[in-house]
């Protein structure tokens, strides 16, 4: 069995149009071939659950940078240990909720308010202008469970202490293609390696051959944990660089057309 983990923004979807129409072809032979791809995105479970409508997708998805893996009831015999049945899904989650880190953003990075902004301090108009999202779109956005994105506006060397102060209080911080996540010890990689288990196991023991595709530096954990990494090539930013050199593959095009090349470079179709 093979499943694919791929991030959403820049890679299954055009950084600026979130179109991931060139990839619409490659992903009904996946359905049909009983292949999942499993979204392991930055993006929330609200954004999710309309994307796999598009999509088509009745599999499980990876959301808020790995912080949750959330899988539909009885997509497998049983509900996952340490995990609880939430609105159709069972969810499993690494970190703390999001009030959680909001209070840590307030207690220890207040000399840095006028240099960011968080999208619990935006409305769905401002978040919408800077992700070129709908109203609609960024509603679903900005209901964030488990980490907070931001906004920096300061300076790169301000942005670097803030980031310093916010670890050494336990916070993980993760770059994405636009924002600067704000969260807990856990990654996409992380979450990757939970979900194959789940597949190990309802295959009798059998691990799954994982494929992960991505374009930003949140996406090196998931590159690395994977038996075969796709780095997308990125319109907005350099790629990310995996330490691993053995079945990594290097794209020429960008976003879902990228996405296409490296998939059919792994599974000769």
């Amino acid at each position: 069995m093979k499943v694919i983990y791929t991030d959403l923004d820049g890679s299954l979807l055009d950084h600026y149009s979130y179109s991931h129409a060139p990839a619409d072809a490659l992903l009904a032979d996946l359905e049909q071939q009983g292949i999942p791809v499993i979204p392991c995105t930055s993006k929330t479970h609200a954004e999710l659950l309309v994307l796999r409508e598009e999509l088509g997708s009745a599999h499980p998805f990876i959301f808020e940078n790995g912080a949750a893996v959330a899988i539909p009831q009885g997509y497998f015999d049983r509900l996952p240990a340490d995990s609880c049945s939430k609105e159709g899904f069972w969810i499993h989650s690494f970190v703390a909720p999001r009030e959680h880190w909001l209070a840590l953003i307030r207690d220890v990075a207040g000399e840095y308010e006028n240099e960011y902004r968080g999208f619990a301090d935006m409305d769905n108009d401002e978040v919408a202008q800077l992700t070129r999202l709908s109203k609609d779109q960024a509603r679903r956005a900005r209901q964030r469970e488990y980490s907070e994105p931001i906004y920096w506006t300061g300076s790169p060397g301000r942005r670097q202490a803030f980031i310093a102060k916010l670890q050494r209080v336990g916070a993980v911080m993760l770059q994405g293609g636009r924002f600067l996540h704000v969260s807990g010890p856990s990654d996409k990689g992380q979450a990757l390696h939970w979900l194959n288990n789940q597949y190990t196991i309802a295959a009798g023991g059998q691990p799954p051959l994982s494929i992960a595709a991505g374009d930003s530096h949140n996406d090196l954990a998931m590159l690395e944990a994977a038996d075969q990494a796709v780095v997308i090539k990125s319109a907005a930013h350099p790629p990310p660089c995996p330490q691993r050199h053995q079945a990594t593959y290097f794209t020429e095009a960008f976003g879902p057309e990228g996405w296409v090349e490296g998939m059919r470079h792994f599974l000769k179709i």
